[in-house]
């Protein structure tokens, strides 16, 4: 006998299907038919956590008094650290008890955050394309997201003064995103400058997702939003331990930024989470304040693997600029192909998974994202597939 079915709050019917999980499905089928799939489509490091992290994780593990809940905000050495590293990579000073909270990843923030200052109704600038969850929380939280094309001609950064004076009256919010996820584009100071005087001007909080800044190349480093001027007045960052430090699984993170904006989003975290196992947050610590001879060791290995994944999708024809920042690839679908149906001929023919530009908005249509997570001899065999069968 079946059970009654039950109707999902009205909340969800708006939301779709979450791109990365849909994705995986499509991958997991190709590979139960025996191919060989090279997954260029979901950001997940393929190295290791570094070992010196590992052992701080070990240690951790066995003391006992790890084994209790821990702080809502995070322990107060994690933030500690964390301001220290903001200080030493950033130059930016940060009161660890007022100015950071520690996050289950990134993403936890960055989901949570609309609730605590976005009001049913209220507008929130969202890029477009755009990180998924910026207007899904959006969305959760009964707000109203506003789409912010992101453009090649305008170097994939939005366009402030075309927004709508209507739409700003009732914007509550603004979300960035740089380095950024899908384009790879990284901002400039004079665009954050201009970011802290438009909202300023209307009012607005920035919430800006640095979770890219230490994946970049030729020694040229991203910024954080945070070092501009006023940015502390209207602005939180969001910053990942996942992609730093290839720990995407132990999900952890911390904001950093305005007292009001951290106690805000921390209000909702207490109500809502019990905070992050200690033994992660101290392995974490020693992510931040130890040895960054890994950090720099995975810098250099991406290059490479840029370098010759962009070599051979050109030498198959297509045309692709190396990125800055991440390790994202953004490129043009070939004229015929929409990015769905590029992508579909990618696995089908060429076994290969990348992630259709639409699925990061519709601003995206016409593009493709790869990542460079994997070796650069897959990356090598994944360019000349795609030269085959083109």
């Amino acid at each position: 006998m079946e059970g009654r079915p039950f109707d999902m709050a009205k909340r969800l019917k708006g939301i779709p299907p979450y791109l990365f999980a849909e994705l995986d499905r499509l991958k997991q089928a190709e590979v139960k038919k025996g191919v060989d799939v090279i997954p260029l489509g979901i950001g997940d490091p393929d190295q290791p956590t570094p070992e010196n992290i590992v052992q701080a994780m070990h240690r951790a593990i066995d003391r006992p008094q790890n084994h209790h809940y821990p702080s809502y905000e995070g322990m107060p050495a994690f933030r500690q650290a964390a301001a220290g590293w903001f200080q030493s990579r950033f130059g930016v000073s940060l009161d660890p008890d007022q100015e950071i909270v520690t996050l289950i990843g990134s993403k936890e923030g960055i989901g949570h955050f609309p609730l605590a200052f976005v009001n049913p109704g209220e507008v929130v600038l969202v890029p477009d394309p755009g990180y998924p969850v910026y207007e899904i929380g959006t969305l959760l939280a009964g707000g109203i997201p506003y789409s912010m094309p992101l453009t090649r001609e305008n170097g994939f950064m939005p366009d402030l003064c075309a927004i709508p004076h209507d739409i700003l009256k009732k914007a509550r919010m603004i979300f960035l995103n740089y380095p950024n996820n899908p384009t790879a584009a990284v901002a400039s100071r004079e665009f954050f400058d201009e970011v802290v005087r438009f909202a300023m001007e209307n009012r607005l909080i920035v919430c800006h997702d640095a979770a890219y800044t230490e994946i970049f190349y030729n020694g040229e480093k991203p910024m954080s939003f945070l070092e501009v001027d006023g940015a502390k007045d209207v602005g939180i960052e969001f910053h990942s331990l996942s992609k730093t430090y290839n720990m995407t699984g132990w999900r952890i993170g911390f904001a950093a930024g305005s007292a009001q904006l951290i106690h805000g989003l921390g209000k909702i975290k207490t109500n809502l989470d019990s905070g992050i196992f200690q033994a992660i947050q101290e392995a974490g610590i020693e992510a931040l304040s130890g040895d960054q001879s890994g950090v720099e060791r995975m810098r250099t290995l991406y290059q490479e693997r840029r370098d010759t994944f962009v070599a051979g999708l050109r030498e198959a024809g297509l045309s692709c600029d190396p990125p800055r920042a991440t390790f994202y690839l953004w490129m043009e679908v070939p004229k015929g192909y929409t990015s769905k149906t590029f992508c579909e001929f990618l696995l089908k023919k060429a076994g290969i998974a990348a992630t259709p530009g639409h699925g990061f908005g519709k601003y995206g249509e016409g593009y493709i994202r790869f990542t460079l997570t994997v070796s650069k001899e897959r990356l090598a065999e994944a360019a000349e597939r795609i030269r085959k069968v083109l």
